[in-house]
């Protein structure tokens, strides 16, 4: 069964930086397109970017070049490198795998059930 793991969320301040993890397993990573998404509060769930099998990587508005996303195919495991972290980045983040990914679904991410999520990571930024 398809599962993937999140870990490496947590608060901090106005600039500062976090890296999230996603270890997976159940899939053949090596040929498995990932994705981050968030979901702030009361809000859509909306893409983050995404990587290809390849490591060619794509990202929305929202992380403005703070964001990087990276995958080790010898640890099954995908990355997110926020930088210059803003309040408005406050959010659950997960990472999901099945594209295509779509920028926003309505409800929670993981009602999408096209996509295999994470279980999700809390992000809080404080000002």
């Amino acid at each position: 069964e398809v599962r993937l793991v999140e870990s490496g969320g947590g608060t901090v301040q106005a600039g500062g930086s976090l890296r999230l993890s996603c270890t997976t397993s159940g899939l053949t990573f090596d040929d498995s397109e990932m994705a981050w998404y968030r979901q702030p509060p009361g809000k859509e769930c909306d893409l983050v970017g995404s990587i290809s099998v390849d490591g060619k990587t794509s990202y929305r508005n929202s992380g403005q070049g703070r964001f990087t996303i990276a995958r080790d195919n010898a640890k099954n495991t995908v990355y997110l490198q926020m930088n210059g972290l803003k309040p408005e980045d406050t959010a659950v983040y997960y990472c999901a795998t099945n594209p295509p990914f779509l920028p926003r679904y309505a409800g929670r991410c993981t009602d999408t059930a096209f996509h295999d999520w994470g279980q999700g990571s809390q992000v809080t930024v404080s000002s």
